[in-house]
């Protein structure tokens, strides 16, 4: 635009339009995970499936779920078909949705009669049926054992929600009163940074607004490009190994191209050699592993950087139809977490070829269970979070789910979590000499004990605990994790990391162990004050 300070002040009122949508969908939602965790995302859409603005308090790794769906509700309801006030939603995980209990909504924002923008909000919602209570369907062996299914679908309309829809996913949730209110909580959400969005056309004109679209994506995707001409030209490889399971051992491949010569300030992310994916829900849909190759670019770029169209137009992303990061039916998806992961471990492996001083050693990630009631229904769903891998210049941060992508603390507190539920948490604390060992070291996993006061039931997904994050450049690996059954005598057994229903009887506990990250370097080369200082601070012992 002209004026470079209209320009910007119009910029932030874009975002600040997602950023509002996803902080009403966290104040609205019924589910104790989306109202103590703000597990929530929320982004301004264009009608041609462009990411305009993002909400940035949540997890970045979600950025591209949103613009990955939109263009499968365009096709299903084409733009001349909608009419003001309805809203759309959709679930499917191969046409760019996350998996059956994450729900994407959009509502069409109309200039002239015509949707020109879209609002869309996602969260997890309390329950949507399949074979483990919250959706930690970890034995799923197929799609349809995750939840119900949900292509694009009208959910509301001017006039409110659409009753029969309404009916059907209420009767297919544990929860439905919760499941209800978090839906009305999504639509909540668009509407209100619908409404922020008529405003500002009212404010600058609707050709105002398209011109400063225009040229906010313009300038954020030449910004993106120019950082990335920075990294010298080459074809740089790397792979990260899942945790075994039945199925045996499973590779992420990348190759990452950068040719100034073909490209411009381009980058090529090929995942060509990856296995392919598994009866097993271990594979990501590929708007998950979408998001999670922009997570990594972007911890290589100026972080100031906007999140939209402009940072994803830098880059040729190619995901193998059929692999474990582009899953297609029936198989599973809703255990993608570890996958996405493993695709950015690869993409920073692959990296620190060309950006040694970089480096930076693997991370564990989080640890996502559920615990649900057995006489009664109710539902407890969280992750812990493990300890960030040491990179070349520190020591890993402890605790901190490195791979999440940023965002608000998605932990609930303890208070909320007993007052509302039969646990009483009984630990949350670090564990000393998880992170492994190097010149700088990497970062502590944590041990959380969670006591049942009634019968129930525990659904655990996890990975890297088995094969814990390896260290870097002589650095060692972290201390693998875990899950496991206290029994009221304290004899501690071990729980399966990918599993479901496994019980859990009044008096007994749930311990969740994370595991550490990776040390970097030779640990014969650590300073002599870092040693003493862990030693003093309790993170290792003698």
């Amino acid at each position: 635009m002209a004026d470079d300070l209209t320009a910007e002040i119009l910029r932030n009122a874009l975002c600040v339009a997602a950023e509002e949508a996803s902080i009403v969908v966290v104040r609205s939602a019924y589910s104790t995970f989306i109202v103590e965790g703000a597990d929530a995302a929320a982004a301004v859409l264009d009608a041609d499936g462009r990411l305009v603005a993002h909400s940035l308090s949540t997890a970045i790794v979600q950025c591209a779920s949103l613009r990955s769906a939109l263009p499968y509700v365009l096709r299903t309801f084409p733009p001349g078909s909608m009419a003001p006030g309805e809203v759309f939603m959709l679930n499917d995980v191969y046409q760019g949705g996350i998996h059956a209990n994450d729900l994407l909504v959009f509502r069409p924002v109309f200039v002239d009669g015509t949707p020109a923008y879209f609002t869309g909000t996602l969260i997890h919602v309390a329950d949507l049926s399949g074979i483990s209570a919250g959706g930690m369907a970890s034995d799923a062996t197929d799609v349809f054992l995750e939840g119900v299914q949900l292509p694009p679908i009208r959910i509301a309309t001017a006039e409110g929600l659409v009753d029969d829809m309404a009916r059907l996913l209420a009767a297919n949730s544990r929860t439905p009163e919760r499941l209800l209110g978090d839906v009305r909580a999504l639509i909540a959400g668009a509407n209100v940074a619908a409404k922020r969005l008529e405003d500002i056309i009212g404010q600058y004109t609707a050709a105002g607004l398209a011109q400063g679209v225009k040229d906010y994506l313009a300038h954020t995707e030449a910004r993106m490009r120019a950082e990335l001409a920075v990294l010298p030209d080459g074809v740089y490889q790397g792979e990260f190994r899942l945790d075994d399971d039945r199925f045996g051992e499973h590779h992420i491949r990348v190759t990452v191209t950068l040719d100034q010569s073909l490209d411009p300030g381009g980058v090529t992310v090929d995942f060509e050699g990856t296995d392919p994916q598994v009866a097993w829900p271990i594979n990501s849909g590929f708007s998950q592993t979408s998001g999670g190759v922009m997570y990594a670019l972007r911890c290589y770029v100026d972080p100031s950087l906007p999140l939209n169209e402009g940072c994803f137009a830098a880059i040729d992303l190619r995901l193998p139809e059929g692999s474990l990061v582009n899953c297609t039916p029936p198989y599973p998806g809703g255990g993608r977490w570890a996958t996405v992961a493993a695709a950015e471990e690869a993409i920073f492996a692959a990296l620190t070829q060309v950006l040694p001083e970089r480096g930076v050693a693997a991370s564990g990630i989080l640890q996502g269970f559920s615990i649900s009631g057995v006489s009664r229904p109710w539902l407890h769903m969280a992750f812990d979070l493990g300890g960030m891998g040491a990179s070349a210049r520190r020591d890993g941060p402890d605790a901190t789910g490195a791979l999440f992508g940023g965002g608000r603390n998605i932990i609930p507190q303890v208070e909320p979590i007993e007052a509302r539920l039969p646990v009483r948490v009984e630990e949350v604390s670090l564990i000393p000499d998880s992170g492994g060992i190097g010149t700088h070291r990497g970062g502590l996993g944590t041990r959380t004990v969670i006591r049942m006061l009634e019968d129930a039931r525990v659904d655990t997904r996890g990975d890297r605990l088995t094969s814990p994050p390896p260290g870097a450049s002589g650095g060692r690996p972290g201390r693998g994790g875990g899950y496991y059954r206290e029994r009221v005598d304290g004899t501690r057994e071990p729980l399966s990391s990918k599993g479901t229903r496994q019980p859990l009887a009044a008096g007994e506990a749930l311990v969740l162990e994370t595991s550490g990250g990776g040390g970097y370097g030779d640990p014969a080369e650590r300073a002599p004050e870092a040693v003493r200082k862990d030693l003093a601070d309790g993170r290792t012992s003698i």
